[in-house]
């Protein structure tokens, strides 16, 4: 008796037949356009995300400010940002690596990215400097990242195209949230629940 498996795989097998078994994908996708910026602005703002902007010299100040507004006191600092970004907080390095419960006690973290997308307002992070394990972003509630508008590019294709495939992949798009089977939105469940992005453009 044949099964209703066969008859789905022969029916495939037909279609497929005379059919080379190597076919070319093409793989030519939209590169960064100069609308880019604007376009993941606008992805972060319906995200619930807070944008800010800077220039390049006022980084320091304009994060300080921040801070400042948030009242934000001990802040979990990965390696590689510069300290004149976080003065006037307690700045809590990680190394040695920072408990899970300092972590999460902590009033927020601040990160550089490896990138972002347009299309979907995603920033990625690589572990690198001024980013660190993946823990530092996901556990405080309050997270504000440093974004440099010649990071962004147009599509998800294009930004794997640029990270590196064997460093630890962080990505988000907008603070955590999650909509439960009763449509009720819940902040916080996989990260923070407050993001904040300069945005730092000449």
């Amino acid at each position: 008796m044949t099964s209703s498996r066969d008859v789905v795989l022969g029916r495939v097998r037909a279609a497929l037949a005379g059919t080379p078994e190597s076919v070319p994908v093409l793989r030519d996708y939209r590169t960064s356009t100069d609308d880019d910026l604007e376009a993941f602005l606008n992805r972060l703002c319906d995200y619930d995300a807070t944008v800010l902007h800077s220039a390049v010299d006022g980084v320091a100040a304009a994060v300080q400010r921040r801070l400042a507004q948030r009242e934000v006191r001990r802040l979990v600092v990965p390696a590689g940002i510069p300290p004149d970004w976080v003065t006037g907080v307690e700045a809590l390095g990680d190394h040695p690596p920072l408990s899970n419960a300092a972590l999460d006690s902590a009033d927020g973290v601040i990160t550089t990215c490896a990138l972002a997308v347009a299309a979907t307002g995603t920033i990625a992070l690589d572990g690198t400097a001024g980013m660190g394990r993946r823990a530092l972003s996901l556990l405080p509630d309050y997270h504000l990242c440093v974004v440099r508008a010649e990071q962004v590019v147009s599509s998800f294709p294009e930004a794997i195209a640029r990270l590196n495939p064997s460093r630890p992949l962080t990505f988000f798009s907008g603070p955590s949230a999650t909509v439960d089977i009763e449509m009720v939105r819940v902040s916080g469940v996989h990260g923070p629940r407050r993001l904040d992005v300069f945005v730092v453009a000449p």
